[in-house]
């Protein structure tokens, strides 16, 4: 069952994983950061686009560091995005592994033939998650923190349902998590932990199995160097950045225009459990209940406790709600920060399933119909199709239509609801569980899903890639490099140049000039129009109609898509400034802004 599993994590997570360019806007500037390690073998730092880039601890670079590392990248990796997206992909396909064994070594709902499929049901209710797959083919650090923290989870119940187990390889997985995505993973290990103790009513017993002092000091062991290394060869503006910024300021409050209502996470937990939701909010129902009734009366002397190999759905639901009430009390909320709960919605689905009953049946029901309910609004697609607006891929609407792969994913899901009629025809429940419906979601995820985002790279990556090629053909010397209006990090990764960012109004234009003159940073060295006059300036051509764009006399060396690739003359450039500056619109990119790149 092992190996299937792999080979269905194979198929979800590594087929076509390098077909595509990197999906703007984060995941260039990891790409970019880790290639760089590669190349200059300064492993300890991440630097993109000239700059030190805090903001994440370095196990993502050097997981993506070791795939640019393999000589011959041109050949087998021409988009770069192979060895960027291998780390995300590898850690769902390990949470998949972990899952199964799980549920295998342990069974919670009888043996045999419905245990094998209860432990296949698991991995792929995570694996089909929405979220899970957009984000284990993303180059971004959050499905490694999912994947350690989860691996790291699983190990730690794995030694309370089996006091014999060693558990110092949970804590070590722990220190990979901290060294992934920082001190969050100590917090919701902390919290799913306590809450699992406090609910079983034996947390004493589970502070002496799991020996948190000497772990943690395991986990120090793994983790801190690299911290204290960064700090003394960065000092205060590591600490500032990435303990400041990245940690309590994103904590505290809101970052990056992130304001979301405090019950935001309701919704994404319906969405990221779609269409298995009714099995989720059920099975965390279900355990929340055996939590009370546990806690409702004392326990008599001599009882029996109840076997902690018996415990994981309890587990899972501690787990959840740890991610939950972490992040529901965090001032920034984005819809990633889900992603370390979507094992444990997995669990609670695919034991929901398995556990039979009237609600059982309900949930599955009330699943299916939500497949119907897809499956009827992908059908209409033609009618919504053209409603999408995006000024970035104006084509895509005619594209999508015109290639059919929306009411190919339509036929999936009729399938899929087919498959799960069949699951709720008899009042006996079969030992199968949901995997006849999730292999129909499997092939729409092959068959539809990847399709349709190589039809979407191809609107709205390809544009700058081919705009890159062009400023690598027509750059002179060290002519320098700016993109204005609508900002792209990809452009950085595939001219292999510092790019100057600015965005489409009058001050955008002032901080260009005022920076070519001025601006430090590694591979740029500001100058004078007298010794370097001109510039290349890749802009939109929505930011190219705006007025103070306009007379500029560029010339054009190439076009894609939206964007233009100009020559402009600096000089023509300065005295456009100073006309603005003399009508009081004054430079700003001095000012410090935590995730300038």
């Amino acid at each position: 069952m092992l190996g299937l599993i792999l080979v269905l994590g194979i198929a979800l997570f590594l087929w076509q994983l390098g077909a595509t360019g990197l999906v703007d806007e984060t995941p260039p500037l990891f790409a970019a950061s880790a290639r760089a390690m590669a190349e200059t073998g300064q492993w300890l730092i991440p630097h993109v686009n000239g700059l030190p880039r805090y903001d994440k601890p370095p196990l993502i670079y050097w997981l993506m560091g070791v795939g640019y590392a393999i000589p011959g990248q041109e050949q087998w990796n021409p988009l770069g995005t192979w060895a960027a997206r291998l780390p995300s992909a590898l850690s769902v396909i390990a949470v998949m592994l972990s899952l199964g064994y799980t549920l295998l070594r342990w069974p919670q709902s009888g043996g045999g033939l419905r245990a094998a499929c209860t432990a296949l049901g698991a991995a792929l209710a995570f694996a089909l998650s929405p979220l899970i797959l957009l984000w284990g083919r993303i180059a971004v650090s959050d499905a490694l923190l999912t994947g350690c923290l989860a691996v790291s989870l699983l190990l730690f119940w794995q030694s309370w349902a089996e006091p014999r187990r060693a558990v110092w390889p949970a804590w070590i997985v722990l220190g990979l998590a901290v060294l992934a995505k920082g001190p969050v993973a100590l917090a919701l290990a902390a919290l799913t932990l306590l809450g699992f103790g406090l609910s079983q009513r034996r947390l004493g017993e589970l502070w002496r199995r799991l020996r948190p002092l000497p772990g943690l000091a395991i986990t120090a062991l793994v983790a801190l160097p690299w911290y204290l290394a960064a700090l003394a060869l960065e000092g205060e503006p590591f600490w500032a950045s990435f303990f400041g910024y990245h940690n309590v300021q994103r904590f505290t409050s809101v970052v990056n225009q992130h304001l979301q209502p405090w019950w935001y996470f309701a919704p994404v937990l319906l969405l990221a459990g779609l269409p298995f939701t009714p099995l989720l909010l059920l099975g965390l129902f279900r355990a929340l209940g055996r939590c009370w009734r546990r806690w409702r009366g004392p326990v008599p002397p001599g009882a029996v406790l109840p076997d902690p190999a018996g415990s994981l759905a309890s587990y899972a639901a501690c787990w959840l709600l740890a991610v939950l009430i972490f992040f529901t009390l965090a001032a920034t909320k984005l819809p990633s920060y889900w992603l370390p709960a979507t094992p444990a919605a997995g669990l609670l689905i695919a034991l929901t399933a398995a556990e039979g009953g009237r609600a059982s049946r309900w949930a599955l029901g009330a699943s299916v119909a939500l497949m119907a309910a897809l499956t009827l609004v992908l059908a209409l697609s033609p009618l919504w199709i053209p409603l999408i607006n995006d000024p970035e891929m104006p084509t895509l609407p005619a594209e999508l239509l015109a290639s059919g792969l929306v009411l190919r994913a339509a036929v999936c899901f009729a399938l899929a609801t087919l498959a799960g009629l069949w699951l709720c025809w008899r009042p006996k429940p079969r030992p199968w569980g949901l995997v006849p419906a999730q292999l129909a979601l499997l092939l729409f995820h092959l068959l539809a899903v990847l399709p349709m985002w190589n039809l979407g790279d191809r609107v709205r990556g390809l544009p700058v890639r081919t705009v890159a090629q062009q400023v690598r053909l027509q750059r002179l010397g060290s002519e320098p490099l700016a993109m204005v209006g609508i900002l792209k990090p990809s452009l950085h990764y595939y001219t292999r140049q510092v790019v100057l960012y600015e965005g489409t109004s009058r001050t955008a234009l002032v901080n260009l000039a005022d920076r070519l003159e001025r601006e430090h940073r590694l591979g740029l060295s500001p100058s004078s129009a007298e010794v370097q006059s001109t510039v290349l300036v890749v802009i939109d051509q929505g930011t190219a109609r705006k007025p103070h764009w306009q007379g500029l006399a560029p010339v054009e060396l190439g076009r894609s898509g939206l964007y233009r690739l100009w020559r402009l003359d600096r000089g023509r450039l300065q005295r456009r400034a100073a006309e603005l500056r003399a009508g009081g619109v004054e430079p700003t990119w001095q000012r410090p802004v935590p995730e300038r790149y």
